[in-house]
């Protein structure tokens, strides 16, 4: 299963960087002009050096190559520009929106798990559903600080330990990581994660093995208090994303997949899980 990176040094060479995204896009030089309304010659150009394009070129080259707004921004510093999309706090005022339609997302879903995550799957905000899930399957350890999904899911502890079908879930999950990478892209910091947890003999033994085709939904059957819960789970983006911030967070809810696990999971009381500051805009 390969998996696609970006340049271990993505900053000090605009020509390289454009080769790249330009190449794992598929696009021709030609292709490329025509979709940044310039031409071949001049694409030829900047990746080669000879041309040094002013700001408003990189933004339509980089929209043309549909680049990650992270990665726009290391073209622009490549090219000797600012920074054009901030990386701003979720509460911060200028999302606020977004702070607010990620919060009644998460806060109606209950009393199911539903958790908003960044980029590298890392939990930001959790609803009192997933608390209770994850924080009784961690038990007797803590959650770790940050919450890491896939490290939960596919790394040794006791959250992995609970999952019944563990083996088809590391493979729909590493699947859906490269599926689901913002732009069809990994960044370097989840590339170093997977290759961790990839170094783990039962995990490299699946993904050398998993020939399974993409499923849009995961169903994941958890051993939980001496019960069977079965669950499957939905991935939400900003679709019409215009900050770093939004364009690279996801909200994965659980549904019950049967009439008892959602008896089951209605009948259990509520317990303690991430840390209180993961889900500290819930009430805002």
């Amino acid at each position: 299963m390969s998996l696609t990176r970006l340049p271990a040094s993505p900053v000090g060479d605009l020509g390289g960087l454009l080769r790249y995204w330009r190449q794992l896009r598929r696009m021709s030089q030609l292709d490329l002009s025509v979709e940044a309304k310039t031409t071949a010659r001049y694409v030829s150009f900047v990746e080669t050096g000879r041309a040094n394009p002013s700001r408003e070129m990189v933004i339509r080259l980089a929209t043309a190559l549909d680049v990650p707004f992270r990665e726009r921004n290391a073209l622009l510093a490549a090219a000797g520009f600012a920074a054009l999309y901030p990386e701003l706090p979720l509460d911060s005022p200028a999302l606020r929106h977004v702070n607010a339609a990620l919060t009644t997302m998460i806060r109606h879903h209950e009393p199911f798990p539903a958790v908003v995550m960044d980029r590298g799957w890392n939990v930001v905000r959790a609803n009192a559903g997933a608390r209770r899930l994850f924080g009784g399957l961690s038990r007797p350890e803590p959650m770790p600080e940050p919450a890491n999904v896939l490290r939960l899911m596919i790394g040794p502890g006791p959250v992995r330990d609970s999952v019944l079908n563990w083996e088809p879930v590391v493979a729909t999950l590493l699947a859906r990581v490269r599926r689901e990478a913002v732009g069809g892209v990994l960044d370097a910091a989840t590339v170093a994660l997977l290759d961790d947890l990839v170094t783990l003999p039962e995990v490299a033994a699946i993904e050398r093995g998993d020939e399974s085709p993409a499923t849009p939904v995961l169903d994941v059957l958890f051993r939980f208090r001496g019960h069977r819960l079965a669950f499957f789970s939905l991935l939400t983006t900003v679709g019409t994303a215009i900050d770093l911030t939004s364009q690279e967070l996801r909200v994965e809810e659980f549904f019950p997949l049967d009439d008892a696990t959602h008896a089951l999971w209605e009948s259990f009381p509520t317990g303690e899980g991430f840390p209180d500051h993961h889900d500290h805009a819930e009430g805002t």
